[in-house]
This record gives C-alpha cells, structure tokens and sequence, in this order.
C-alpha cells in the first residue's frame, strides 16, 4: 500500500481534502498526518474564510480522524532538530513522514521540500496534482469510484460528475482533471 503524507495546504481544500480522503477510502493509498499538520490548515482556513464555522471546521477534522484513525503520526517529534529544509517550520512534515515509512509527501510547495534533501529517506515530494496521477495509473477503478462517491455525496447543491470534475481543476488538480475526464466523460 502507498503511503503518503499530507502538507496541511493539500488539506485546506475542502474538495481536495474530500477527494483524497474518498480514494484513501477505497484502499488506494494510506494518508498520513499530525496534530500540527492539522492545526495548521484548520488555522489557515479560519484565518481566510471568515464565514466558515468553527465548529464545522473542528467538526471535518475530529470526523477524519475518525474516519482514518491510522492516519495520525505520532513519535516523529524527535526527528525534527536534526532535520534541514529551506523553511525550519516545515521540518515536522518531514519528520512525519520519516517516521511512518511514507513514500511520498504531498504539498503545493515543493520547493520547501527539495526532491535531494527527501530522496534519502526515501521519500519523494509530490504535487497533488502528480500524486492522484500516479493514483489513477496503478488502481484507476479505485480512484474512479471515489470520484462518484464524491460527486454523489453532493447534495446541496447536486453537481454532475463534469462539474466535479472542473471544479477538481480550479483546486490545483488540472492534469488530474483531463486524465478523468477522457475516462469518464
């Protein structure tokens, strides 16, 4: 099984949190993150979208908890003095991802965590974008399938899957996109 960790800005989405966590749910890749990872994209979302409920927000995160209660690294805390990365706040990223044998860690800044400095314990830093790429590649009925999960979980309002789909786009997915759509479109 892959597994991969999650940067808090790849959480922050509320689609592309959704989206992940519907494939991680068919067994595709194992997700992984921490307290702080956490406290970081709730922080942030709570900073920029003053109409979202805490209560809500808090409410996403205990349910993902729930839902994966294999996600959350613990004991990576150590590792992190001896860490070097371009920022210093980033370092228990890193260190959870050493710590639970993750193969990949998926941000939008990979220029925080450079490929030479993660290659060694074998972790490879990836975009969302080519993260869900190589998803679809080795288990495309399983990435499939939690994209009509997710498209049907949408109630209000109701999306159609080409709408689903766009709107995986414009969260930072474009590549993503094109490879669904000429698969189910």
């Amino acid at each position: 099984m892959i597994i991969a960790t999650l940067d808090a800005n790849v959480l922050y989405s509320a689609a592309l949190r959704d989206f992940l966590l519907r494939i991680a749910s068919q067994k595709v890749f194992s997700p992984r993150w921490t307290l702080e990872i956490h406290d970081e994209w709730v922080r942030s979302l709570l900073r920029d979208r003053a109409e979202l409920s805490k209560n809500r927000i808090l409410r996403t995160r205990d349910l993902m908890f729930r839902a994966m209660p294999d996600a959350l690294v613990t004991g990576h805390e150590w590792l992190i003095p001896n860490l070097t990365l371009p920022d210093p706040n980033d370092r228990h990223v890193l260190a959870a991802a050493i710590q639970s044998r993750s193969d990949f860690l998926v941000t939008f800044n990979l220029s925080d965590f450079p490929k030479s400095l993660l290659t060694p314990y074998g972790i490879d830093p990836v975009d969302p974008d080519t993260f869900i790429l190589e998803l679809l590649s080795q288990n495309e009925d399983g990435v499939l399938e939690a994209l009509i999960r997710l498209q049907l979980s949408l109630k209000n309002p109701p999306r159609t899957l080409k709408e689903v789909i766009l709107h995986l786009e414009t969260c930072g997915l474009p590549r993503t996109s094109s490879a669904l759509r000429s698969r189910i479109l």
